[in-house]
């Protein structure tokens, strides 16, 4: 009997180590499956936010947080461009509803006038940027109530317009500006313009004359009874005796110098020539200005956030010199630029400068006027100089940084005509430029200006891809 139940108990404990053995294996299994189904939950979970952020209906576009973090660390990581290449923009329904609030009082910058002659430039035909020095470079940064600048347009340098577009454009006080230089484009009409807009907004497209004439041959040029002349909606503006040898720069003056070209002006909407504008400009105004009283608009850039990786990008792609970029970069990061991070107000650095939305304060205007020199000065990148020129003026400017998916739903991109390039851009050394005469006679001389500290020491922040299409 003891025998039997030795043997017996013998048989139970084997039977309850087996049990274990089966508990044990089907916690693991459960563990396992529950680890699995949680990460295709997770899984799941972010491909629906990402899918809703790059959908465009409405109601899905609505439930994406643009600016989230989770967004953030996936397209640090490579694994997500920005949010979406388009999306909804929370525009008002009607232009005819829009009011159009009393302008911005001038604050900080009271009376803001420029510099038209420089004693420095014995030139009969004189720099357009003016023969700024590194002194006054630095004393344009620090704000006062009263103060006057460089900014363009010195003294019979160039740039100047028929009188006939003089005469049309003071009454501009709404407008819409683009360019065409070098006759890369034709004027893109826009669309979903209301007529109360048609009434208010000045469309001038400003020309040089190379591209008057490659337009008048390939559209119809239309002229009034008073001999301006017109495509579509646009008025063309004819700039004569360009004011630098780069294309590239001749743009900047219509772009960065709105306020100077049109100075009745109180607010202007910039956007590049190779663009068509779909959104009425009133509703544009009204969603990126008036709603957060804001005097300065533009979009983040889809793949950048830091010059320094911008800097890195254009010289990938060969936008423009090299060892110029270079130098840019390492004046900007000796005098203070810290690439950018999460914790700085601005939510990136690098702006979509294809289209810029302004208010024309005083303030607005001197943060134009010191962008347009820094492209004088340096590289005619404009897109390296305007984080440094926010980091100088810190909170004095409100600044409107909104998601780029909105920046690509307010116009239909086309190509260019041709695609522009020179043969600085692809200069790999300082010798290359000087044997080969690629130096600009006219512009980005403070490139080749002796700078007032020594750069050797000086060593670039390293550059991270965050985008593979960057």
């Amino acid at each position: 009997m003891a025998r039997r139940s030795k043997g017996g108990g013998a048989e139970g404990a084997t039977k309850g180590d087996a049990m274990r053995v089966v508990w044990r294996k089907g916690a693991v299994r459960l563990v396992l499956v529950s680890a699995i189904a949680w990460a295709l939950l997770v899984l799941l979970t972010l491909a629906f936010h990402l899918w809703s952020c790059s959908s465009s209906a409405a109601f899905l576009s609505a439930l994406c947080k643009k600016d989230s973090k989770v967004l953030y660390v996936l397209d640090s990581m490579g694994l997500s461009s920005k949010p979406l290449h388009r999306c909804p923009i929370p525009v008002a329904d009607d232009p005819d509803s829009v009011v159009i609030p009393k302008r911005t009082p001038n604050t900080i910058v009271k009376k803001l006038s420029y510099i038209t002659v420089d004693k420095q430039d014995k030139d009969p035909l004189p720099l357009f940027g003016g023969c700024q020095s590194w002194k006054q470079r630095e004393d344009s940064f620090k704000l006062n109530a009263t103060m006057k600048v460089h900014c363009g347009f010195v003294k019979n340098s160039g740039a100047d317009m028929d009188d006939v577009d003089v005469k049309y454009i003071q009454k501009c006080k709404f407008v819409v500006a683009s360019g065409i230089f070098d006759g890369y484009d034709i004027p893109h009409q826009p669309s979903n313009i209301s007529l109360r807009a048609q009434k208010l907004f000045c469309f001038l497209m400003v020309v040089d004359e190379a591209s008057l004439d490659f337009i008048e041959k390939n559209t119809t040029v239309k002229y009034d009874k008073a001999g301006g002349k017109w495509v579509g909606i646009w008025r063309l503006i004819t700039l004569h005796r360009l004011p630098f040898d780069e294309p590239r720069r001749n743009g900047k003056v219509p772009k960065i110098l709105t306020h100077r070209l049109f100075p009745q002006a109180w607010y202007s909407i910039w956007i590049d020539g190779k663009m068509e504008l779909i959104v009425d400009p009133l509703l544009i105004l009204e969603r990126y200005l008036w709603r957060g009283k804001y005097t300065f608009a533009v979009a983040v850039h889809k793949h950048h956030r830091s010059i320094y990786e911008e800097g890195d990008a254009i010289k990938r792609r060969k936008r423009y010199a090299r060892p110029l970029v270079d130098l840019q970069m390492k004046m900007y990061y000796h005098e203070g630029m810290e690439p950018w991070s999460p914790k700085k107000r601005m939510p990136s650095d690098v702006p979509e400068g294809a289209v810029l939305i302004r208010e024309h304060t005083t303030m607005t205007d001197l943060f134009s006027c010191l962008w347009f020199n820094e492209v004088n000065l340096f590289t005619p990148r404009d897109q390296l100089s305007f984080g440094y020129v926010v980091y100088r003026l810190g909170d004095a400017l409100k600044f409107f940084m909104f998601p780029n998916c909105e920046y690509n739903s307010l116009f239909i991109l086309h190509r260019h005509t041709r695609e522009h390039s020179s043969k600085v851009e692809w200069a790999k050394t300082i010798d290359e430029i000087v044997k080969k005469g690629l130096k600009e006679n006219k512009g980005g001389l403070g490139l080749w200006t002796p700078y007032p500290a020594d750069l050797s020491s000086v060593e670039l922040p390293s550059v991270k891809r965050t985008s593979p299409a960057g």
